[in-house]
């Protein structure tokens, strides 16, 4: 397995949505910015803490960035001057790796 791991917090409607489709194609706020976006392990808690806030029935999928379309995935300066994984194109399923809920009560 890749240590080249990255997460994407989504909501269990957005996956299912995924799974019928074959292909996860982003939440409403990755469509509107054109690029899915994504988390270094180290930065989930504080994206949870910024995007998620009081949202309920979420996962955490663990994807192998090896296993991303070529050329897709960018590490680009967002947040607190930090880069994060940005994919321009569709997160293929056989990428994520490890499906995790989210507690509600967290």
């Amino acid at each position: 397995m890749s240590e080249n791991i990255i997460y994407k917090i989504c909501s269990k409607e957005e996956w299912d949505i995924a799974n019928e489709k074959g292909a996860y194609t982003g939440s409403a706020d990755d469509i509107r910015d054109g690029f899915i976006h994504f988390s270094s392990k180290e930065q989930v808690a504080g994206t949870l803490a910024k995007h998620f806030i009081d949202i309920k029935n979420l996962l955490l999928l663990s994807i192998d960035a090896d296993l991303l379309p070529s050329g897709k995935l960018k590490w680009e300066v967002s947040r607190n001057n930090q880069k994060f994984p940005h994919l321009y194109d569709d997160l293929n399923l056989d990428a994520v790796i490890n499906i995790e809920n989210i507690p509600d009560d967290r």
